[in-house]
């Protein structure tokens, strides 16, 4: 027999302070999001000031306990304030993404009281940027082909290497570089197998320099991306988290949270692309009838609905069953990222198609979504990736789909 409280369940704002949470993020990015998105675009700039504003709402630190200067929320307000970011403007709500999730929660997660205690209150504020430094050249999703080294030389790493394809690697077109990096390295090997260690770099560190931003990107142009160099560059060991050889286990605690935050920013694209649709094929008339009359744009809205409120409900429920502090959710982390990252792309195509050539143009937003939702496919772990990590977790028992 059902529980009669499952009937006034909101899968979405499950407590009335996740419907704040969203009140005051949505109004939030009507009010100072919305009216520079696109100029932001254009001009392949992230907003800095306004990324600050973020800290302001509690918005920067929001999985961090209070007692650090965050907002001690669960995973279901993260994915809230990235849907509600990434509807209005993905490239700020990656750039946003990569602070509050790749920085932020990591060392919440995974840093020692010192470091915690050292860095949080600064990075939740917003006084300081934060990045995530994993991706190299020539090293992807193989992470422990990483070839960024670190040595121990007396009391200090030595740390050489290079880090490309870093969101927030710098924080404008001077090259500013971002205030603190979480950086993974290789310190050698143990018993025939490579070990990865995890580093916080200070900005100002000796060696430690951004070595060019990236330009003309497909999408997400509003959040920076830049490679960063490491020559000789010297931190102490108190910048090792940790110890040596963890960093896998600091990965897989974070990565299920960044792809499910990742799957909301695919959930605000979807919805606004569908929004966009909706209203123009309502309101725009062809041989005297509205477009909803069609029954070629009406696959395109009915579809889009049905699997936009899917996904949903698939982001949402692996939200409310997500431990920060431990992994356990690959599975679902993984399957929620792999399918809403295509819908996204997939309803901003639709969005396009039915409203023909002002699809294709800024005006009516769509164009720009559908640039920034390629991006989702890639970044955080390609599709690929996910498919694989789908079937060995479910090969290892084989009998059983759903627990």
């Amino acid at each position: 027999m059902s529980d009669f409280s499952w009937r006034n369940f909101d899968l979405l704002n499950p407590t009335p302070e996740h419907k704040m949470i969203r009140e005051t993020v949505r109004e939030f990015v009507q009010t100072e999001v919305e009216p520079q998105a696109l100029e932001h675009d254009r001009q392949e700039k992230f907003n800095l000031p306004l990324f600050r504003k973020l800290g302001q709402l509690g918005l920067l630190g929001i999985t961090v306990p209070e007692q650090y200067g965050g907002a001690g929320q669960d995973a279901v307000a993260a994915v809230i304030a990235h849907e509600e970011i990434s509807a209005s403007d993905p490239g700020f709500a990656l750039a946003y993404l990569a602070h509050s999730m790749l920085f932020v929660n990591n060392l919440a997660v995974n840093g020692s009281e010192e470091q915690k205690i050292k860095y949080l209150p600064k990075v939740c504020s917003g006084e300081h940027v934060g990045c995530m430094a994993m991706s190299e050249p020539n090293v992807g999703t193989d992470v422990l082909g990483l070839e960024t080294t670190a040595k121990i030389e007396g009391s200090e790493y030595v740390i050489n290497g290079q880090k490309m394809w870093i969101t927030n690697g710098c924080l404008d077109d001077e090259g500013t570089a971002a205030d603190l990096v979480w950086l993974y390295a290789r310190t050698g090997d143990k018993d025939g197998k490579r070990q990865i260690s995890t580093f916080l770099i200070e900005k100002g560190a000796p060696g430690y320099l951004v070595g060019q931003k990236i330009r003309d990107k497909t999408g997400m142009r509003a959040s920076n991306t830049a490679e960063l160099v490491f020559a000789n560059c010297r931190v102490p060991k108190s910048a090792l988290v940790g110890h040596e050889g963890e960093s896998v286990h600091h990965m897989m605690r974070n990565l299920e949270l960044e792809r499910l935050t990742l799957a909301a920013m695919s959930l605000g694209i979807a919805r606004r692309s569908l929004e966009v649709m909706n209203r123009y094929a309502t309101e725009r008339h062809a041989f005297g009838k509205p477009l909803t009359a069609f029954g070629q744009i009406q696959r395109h809205i009915a579809e889009s609905f049905a699997e936009f409120r899917a996904c949903q409900t698939y982001v949402y429920e692996t939200a409310r069953r997500m431990d920060l502090y431990s992994a356990g959710n690959r599975l679902d982390s993984d399957g929620a990222k792999l399918i809403t990252t295509t819908l996204a792309k997939n309803i901003a195509d639709r969005a396009i198609q039915v409203l023909g050539g002002y699809g294709y143009v800024s005006e009516y937003v769509v164009e720009r979504l559908w640039r920034d939702a390629k991006l989702l496919e890639i970044g955080g772990g390609t599709l690929e990736a996910h498919q694989k990590n789908i079937t060995r977790d479910l090969a290892k028992n084989p009998g059983v789909i759903l627990n």
